[in-house]
């Protein structure tokens, strides 16, 4: 197996993936999904790690004891410094964003998508982006290019991220362990994927259409 498929098969199977790095490893494991969730809203370079399916296993397998409650708490500190990191990468950058410059690794498509979220709900933007894959990643670093006062942004950050990991854990606690979600996991993990990303889509092709008109 290489190592796209098997990080494809983790992905789909997460729950039985998570379950077995439990049992053998513990408390390491806890570090590794604190990176993994610090990293993708943290770093703009990586949007693509499985924040919403990963949290939403983990409250699966807490209701079941394998995992301690502790993970919840963990999750949102998690997304709130990620956040926090982005946000200072985004000011750091923001001469070279302003000025159309190509950043390595950052694609202007995202950008311009992310912004065009920000024009139209503004600060809360950062909430909202939370359960919207890609663009929860850089909604952190474009406040940071605009310079949206750090005491405003801390507000939202924290809504978004206390609310983020508190939904998908609590509807994994509450509907992980059912007998056709363990059964269909990674037909669940890909429909929270699709839905997700539905708003973002949306808000895309209305751009698209608007600038045609």
């Amino acid at each position: 197996m290489s190592g796209i498929q098997f990080f494809i098969d983790v992905f789909l199977h997460l729950d039985k993936h998570l379950s077995a790095f439990m049992t053998q490893y513990g408390t390491p494991v806890y570090i590794l999904l604190f990176l993994i969730i610090f990293c993708e809203t943290g770093l703009v370079v990586t949007p693509f790690l499985p924040g919403d399916s990963l949290i939403f296993a983990s409250g699966a397998l807490a209701a079941t004891g394998i995992m301690s409650w502790g993970a919840l708490p963990m999750f949102i500190v998690a997304a709130i410094t990620g956040n926090m990191l982005n946000y200072q990468i985004g000011r750091y950058l923001s001469d070279k964003v302003r000025s159309k410059q190509k950043i390595k690794f950052i694609k202007q498509e995202y950008l311009d998508r992310t912004q065009e979220f920000f024009d139209k709900h503004g600060g809360a933007t950062i909430i909202i982006t939370r359960f919207l894959p890609i663009l929860r990643t850089f909604s952190p670093f474009v406040a940071g290019v605009g310079y949206m006062p750090y005491k405003r942004f801390l507000l939202y950050n924290a809504i978004g991220g206390i609310s983020w990991a508190a939904v998908f854990f609590i509807i994994g606690v509450l509907f992980g362990n059912m007998l056709f979600v363990k059964n269909h996991f990674s037909i669940i993990v890909l429909a929270i994927i699709v839905i997700s990303l539905i708003p973002a889509v949306v808000a895309f092709l209305k751009s698209k259409f608007a600038s045609k008109k």
